[in-house]
C-alpha cells in the first residue's frame, strides 16, 4: 500500500511541528491560569506522558513491525473488537484534524484575513495537504525536512528580537504555592503530547527502524524544551497579563521595536502557525488516509484522499459551530480524550500483546 521509506530523522521532522504547531500559540494561556508564574515547568511535567507514548507505540511497533495500529488491533484482540478500536481510532483523528483546519482558518481569519469566509481558508488548507499526501510519505518527509527552518527561523528571531525586553522578575516567586499548580497546567499540554503516538503510522515505513525509540524520545524532549522557552518568553513579557491573551505569543510579537524599523511582526508568528499547521495537517491527513485504507482492506489509500479532504472540512464546521466550543474542546475534552485513545487505549493493548506473547512462549 506504501512503498515508501523515511528516515527516522525525518520522522522527527515530522512529528515535531505536528506537536508543537498548534501548542505554542494557545497553551501558554491556558497553563498560566493554573501554574502562573510556575507555567513554564507545566511542559517538563507533561513531556513525562510523551515519553511514555513515544515507548508504548515503539513497544508495540516491535511486537508487529509492518503494521500500524489499525492492522495490529485485529490481531491483538480479534477481528471485531479490533476494527471497533480501529474505527475509534479513525473518527478521532477525523475530530482533531476536522479541529486542527478549524483553529487554523479562525487564527487566520481573527488575525489577519478579517473579510474572509472561513470555509474558503479551510477549503485551500485541505486541499493543499490532499496534494502532498497523495504524493505519499516519501514526498511528506520531504516537505517537512524542506520547510523546518521556515518554521524554526522565526521563532528564533521572535527570541533575539524581545531579549532585550525581558521582565526576567517575572518567573518569581518560583513553586511560591507548591508542586500543584504547575501539575494542574500540564494537564493540557499532555493531550497534545499524547499526539506522538501517531508515529505508530510511520514506524513501520522507516529505512532505519532501530533508530525509530531514539528519535521518538529526542522529539519528545525537543518539543518540550521549545514549550518551556516559548512559556517563559510569554511569561517575562507578559507577566501576570499572560492568562487573559489567547493568542499570548501574537501579543509579544506586537512589543517588538528595533530602532523604528523592526516593529509588530506578527507575521513571524504567521509564518510559523502557516507552516506548522500545514505539516501538522498532511500528517495527521496521511495517517487518516493510510489507517481508513486499511481498516476497509483496500489496496491503495490515493483513491480515497479527496473524499477524507471534504470530511475534514464537514467535520470542523460539524464538530465546532462556534468558536466557543472550539475553545472548550481545545481546552477541555480534548486533553483527556487524547490521553485515552492515545495513550490508555494502546497501553491496554501493550498489556495484551504481551500476555499472549508469553503463553505463546510458554507452550512451546
Amino acid at each position: 500500500m506504501e512503498k515508501g521509506k523515511i528516515s527516522s530523522l525525518q520522522m522527527a521532522l515530522m512529528m515535531y511541528p505536528a506537536v508543537v504547531a498548534t501548542a505554542i500559540l494557545s497553551v501558554p494561556s491556558i497553563t498560566a491560569k493554573y501554574a502562573k508564574t510556575d507555567l513554564w515547568l507545566s511542559p517538563i511535567l507533561a513531556s513525562f506522558i510523551g515519553y511514555m507514548t513515544v515507548y508504548i507505540a515503539y513497544k508495540l511497533h516491535q511486537l508487529y513491525p509492518k503494521q500500524t495500529v489499525i492492522q495490529f488491533s485485529e490481531q491483538i484482540i480479534g477481528r471485531f473488537a479490533g476494527k471497533i478500536i480501529g474505527c475509534l481510532f479513525l473518527l478521532f483523528y477525523i475530530q482533531i484534524t476536522g479541529h486542527m483546519l478549524r483553529q487554523y482558518a479562525e487564527f487566520v481569519v481573527d488575525s489577519f484575513l478579517v473579510n474572509t469566509p472561513i470555509s474558503v481558508i479551510m477549503a485551500l488548507m485541505a486541499l493543499l495537504c490532499s496534494f502532498i499526501v497523495r504524493g505519499g510519505l516519501e514526498g511528506l518527509g520531504r516537505a517537512a525536512q524542506l520547510f523546518f527552518p521556515i518554521f524554526t527561523l522565526p521563532l528564533l528571531l521572535l527570541i533575539i528580537l524581545v531579549f532585550p525586553d525581558f521582565e526576567v522578575k517575572n518567573i518569581f516567586p518560583i513553586l511560591g504555592e507548591g508542586i500543584m499548580p504547575p501539575v494542574k497546567g500540564a494537564i493540557v499540554p499532555s493531550g497534545w503530547f499524547t499526539e506522538f503516538f501517531l508515529i505508530t503510522f510511520l514506524l513501520p515505513f522507516l529505512a532505519d527502524q532501530k533508530k525509530g525509540m531514539k528519535y521518538g524520545m529526542m522529539t519528545v524532549f525537543v518539543v518540550m524544551m521549545t514549550l518551556v522557552v516559548v512559556n517563559l518568553i510569554v511569561l517575562f513579557m507578559l507577566g501576570p497579563a499572560t492568562p487573559t491573551k489567547f493568542y499570548p505569543l501574537m501579543n509579544v510579537a506586537r512589543y517588538i521595536s528595533l530602532a523604528g524599523f523592526f516593529e509588530h511582526l506578527e507575521s513571524a508568528v504567521m509564518a510559523i502557525w502557516v507552516v506548522g499547521a500545514f505539516i501538522k495537517i498532511s500528517v495527521f491527513y496521511y495517517g487518516i488516509a493510510l489507517g481508513t485504507a486499511q481498516w476497509l482492506n483496500l489496496s491503495d489509500y490515493r483513491p480515497i484522499v479527496w473524499p477524507l479532504g471534504i470530511l475534514l472540512v464537514i467535520f470542523s464546521f460539524w464538530s465546532f459551530p462556534s468558536t466557543m466550543e472550539l475553545h472548550r474542546y481545545s481546552f477541555g475534552a480534548f486533553p483527556l480524550l487524547g490521553l485515552l485513545i492515545q495513550m490508555i487505549i494502546p497501553l491496554f493493548l501493550l498489556g495484551i500483546a504481551g500476555i499472549r506473547k508469553r503463553k505463546h512462549l510458554d507452550s512451546e
